[in-house]
């Protein structure tokens, strides 16, 4: 049966316009970028439970543990799978503490920004399209939560040792999920879950004293750039 040529016009019609409004609702990057800074600039401080996952030269590990954030340039990573560990930084100085060894590392926190910038963004540092050059949508990648976008970049500065880091981003413009891609075809991969915003959190849970019998090795300030 021919569908008249009337009909056939009034269905184009609905299908453009359809197509249309559905081209206009789609989300673009500098939009979805823009709200994620706007999240989290206005955020003091932050905790959620994470999970790191690193993949590189045949090896896989997986940790995880809680994260709690300040600004500026407060964090502490306290790990307790598969062993305890502690991670912080009092915005000065970073500390890497191993309980099982009696070892603990002190270093710059510029060191720390020039190896895992990409985690400043939850720090409020988010000028996602300042910092990640070509910043655009990942659809070939998978999310880990369905109805999140997936975008990607290069940091600027760290070309030479990142290929590219891809940011998992929610209906509510947290961060869920950052993926650090390196040169050395390596992935560092962060799940975060359960997040608190704006919490109470003190100082004290920042700072470090190593205790007695503890080994102390301290890194010199980096000289990259």
């Amino acid at each position: 049966m021919t569908v008249p040529r009337q009909i056939r016009s009034r269905i184009l019609c609905v299908l453009v316009s359809t197509i249309t409004q559905l081209l206009f609702a789609l989300p673009n990057v500098h939009e979805v970028a823009q709200r994620v800074d706007e999240h989290y600039n206005r955020l003091q401080s932050f905790q959620a439970d994470f999970v790191e996952i690193y993949q590189g030269s045949g090896v896989q590990r997986e940790e995880s543990g809680t994260l709690l954030l300040k600004k500026p340039g407060k964090m502490r990573w306290e790990y307790r799978s598969p062993e305890d560990k502690v991670f912080l930084s009092d915005g000065k100085v970073t500390w890497l503490y191993l309980p099982a060894e009696k070892q603990a590392r002190k270093a710059p926190l510029k060191n720390l920004e020039d190896r895992r910038s990409p985690l400043a963004f939850l720090l409020g540092k988010t000028k996602l399209e300042k910092e990640l050059k070509a910043l655009s949508f990942a659809p070939d990648l998978a999310a880990w939560k369905a109805g999140d976008v997936m975008l990607r970049g290069v940091p600027r500065g760290l070309e030479d040792r990142v290929e590219q880091v891809v940011l998992e981003i929610t209906s509510e413009h947290r961060i869920a999920r950052i993926l650090i891609h390196a040169t050395d075809d390596s992935i560092t991969e962060y799940r975060f879950s359960d997040e608190k915003e704006n919490i109470v959190v003190s100082d004290g849970q920042f700072r470090f004293a190593p205790p007695a019998g503890t080994e102390v090795i301290e890194e010199a300030e980096s000289r990259e750039q």
